[in-house]
């Protein structure tokens, strides 16, 4: 669910089946054997990923980047042309802007916070009170909630797994809360903001995502209810 929504751009254009899960390998896994140990839909091929760079399918069942190497090798290898120059990894993402947009994205990891102080700023919001269609910074809010993945394979629930604020034209702000044990919680803020494919693809992802992130600062109230003035690490 944290990850780039850039997956559903391409799928929705190609009309190909996809899949928002939550945080967890596991969830892939069932869709991977949904028609050979479940009996049911066949997904296959399958590709899945997560916002800490793992990826992979079923082809190669593991996430530490082989897949990944072997699936960019192929992706070059089927770019280059006898001849020609040189086919880079910028060159295949700079096309896939252009046809597709842009994501551009970060995450804000907050850790050791105040476990009261998280659980009331994560229960504040949960509150979504009169925020659907308020427009901050030039965002218009469409939707908030908080999210819940049915399992499709074993029906099985997965409540509580994280808020999200969706905004008109593909941008987003998601909330997840973990570790709320005795060192502390920790509180993470996914920020995502879409550009367009005739937009300005080029900037700097910081400059971009500026507008957005005092958004989310906005919504959560995070500096007040935390008492922290800045995130402990920046992806």
């Amino acid at each position: 669910m944290p990850t780039s929504g850039a997956v559903d751009l391409v799928a929705k254009k190609l009309n190909v089946p996809f899949f928002e899960v939550p945080t967890g390998w596991k969830f892939f896994g069932n869709l991977m054997d949904s028609n050979v140990v479940f009996g049911k839909e066949d997904y296959t091929p399958f590709i899945c990923g997560e916002e800490s760079f793992g990826t992979g399918s079923n082809h190669i069942r593991e996430k530490d980047g082989m897949w990944a190497v072997l699936s960019w090798l192929s992706i070059l290898a089927s770019k280059q042309v006898d001849g020609a120059p040189l086919v880079t990894v910028e060159d295949v993402v700079c096309d896939h802007w252009k046809k597709f947009g842009r994501n551009y994205y970060c995450r804000y990891d907050y850790e050791n916070v105040d476990k009261a102080g998280a659980e009331a700023m994560f229960a504040d919001m949960a509150k979504f009170d009169g925020v659907v269609g308020k427009e901050i910074n030039g965002f218009k809010i469409e939707k908030a909630d908080e999210f819940e993945y049915v399992d499709p394979v074993d029906g099985s629930v997965s409540s509580h797994q994280g808020i999200r604020f969706l905004f008109e034209g593909g941008s987003r702000v998601v909330f997840r809360l973990s570790g709320t044990g005795v060192a502390g919680a920790t509180i993470r803020m996914y920020v995502e903001k879409y550009e367009e494919a005739t937009g300005n693809l080029d900037q700097n992802a910081a400059v971009a995502l500026e507008k957005l992130i005092e958004v989310g600062l906005k919504l959560s109230d995070l500096v007040k209810k935390t008492g922290r003035k800045a995130p402990t690490v920046i992806t």
